[in-house]
């Protein structure tokens, strides 16, 4: 029998654990414990905070694999963790990929048609016929990140007739039918001018921590847009900010943000081109579908002692 911890808050989450496991014993830890019932935890699921994991592990000292249902792990690379030996760190990537993809499609269908200028002039009354509308067949989509979402969306864009260039830092790990080409992180500055979107989809570390910078901005095209579903810090937000309001890219739309929630006060939210969403573009009921079969295969090679699916590198950031 292996005890299994879900930390914090998961709706459901325990009991489709316990359902899908009888033969294991399953805990629940919140933000405030009971932290007793860790001692003979080995196994540990959930997306806690820093605080709580940090709590958690110093009643855990049986645990020996810890996956987050979070994609990005940079709040879980610390000391705590990647200091503990025999602990293995593994992330939810492929879970999200779907709906994070098409909300990236979703996003660019709405701006090619203006349906957010149209559903301004809706609620003015005003019936607004003289915006040109342009197309997403045949435009360049410019994707950093070609990882698990990154690749999905660059395959949903090739689907749709798109022209894909990736950036990514492994440009010998597999390809992506459809897409033109891929080059490095250093290349970005060569290819974003070509853009008429950029797709930020990188996962935040060390080496993509401010990757569209000022000067990343500054190459863009004026009707070009950067999206970003990743993490704000992966973007100037100062650069992004001023270019937006001087009109010198077509506009951003963003759904992670530099602080979260957005504060009231953000200039970001009286931009008319700007499409800003609260960190929504992975919910779906079935990402609790994919985590769940995700976990228990992972489990199940953990039980067998075989390589485990997701593995973080904490060098990589990923």
């Amino acid at each position: 029998m292996t005890t299994i911890a879900v930390i914090g808050s998961f709706p459901s989450m325990p009991e489709d654990v316990e359902r899908a496991v009888p033969g294991d014993h399953v805990v629940r830890i919140g933000r405030r414990g009971p932290f007793e019932l860790a001692a003979d935890v080995e196994v540990a699921l959930g997306a806690p905070g820093a605080d709580l994991i940090t709590e958690f592990l110093g009643h855990a000292p049986k645990l020996r694999w810890l996956h987050t249902v979070a994609a990005g792990v940079e709040r879980l690379l610390i000391p705590p963790i990647v200091g503990r030996h025999g602990l293995v760190l593994t992330n939810n990537s492929g879970s999200y990929d779907a709906p994070i993809a098409e909300f990236v499609l979703a996003t660019m269908f709405a701006i090619s048609k203006h349906l957010p200028d149209y559903q301004r002039a809706q609620e003015r009354r005003e019936w607004h016929k003289d915006l040109r509308h342009t197309e997403v067949r045949d435009a360049t989509v410019v994707v950093l990140g070609l990882g698990s979402i990154g690749g999905e969306v660059a395959r949903l864009a090739c689907a749709v007739g798109a022209r894909v260039i990736g950036v990514r830092r492994r440009l010998g790990s597999g390809g992506i039918p459809g897409v033109e080409r891929v080059v490095g992180p250093e290349a970005l500055a060569d290819v974003v001018p070509e853009a008429d979107f950029l797709a930020v989809t990188a996962p935040l570390t060390p080496a993509t921590r401010g990757a569209v910078s000022a000067e990343i901005i500054a190459r863009m095209k004026p009707a070009a847009w950067v999206i970003n579903i990743a993490r704000g810090a992966i973007v100037d937000e100062p650069a992004l900010l001023a270019a937006c309001r001087e009109r010198r890219i077509g506009g951003a739309a963003i759904d992670a943000w530099w602080t979260e929630p957005l504060p009231p006060e953000s200039d970001w939210w009286s931009l008319p081109n700007v499409i800003a969403t609260p960190h929504v573009s992975h919910s779906s009921p079935r990402v609790r579908e994919r985590t769940l079969a995700l976990f228990l295969e992972n489990l199940r090679r953990w039980k067998a002692g075989e390589p485990l699916l997701n593995v973080v590198d904490p060098v990589a950031g990923y």
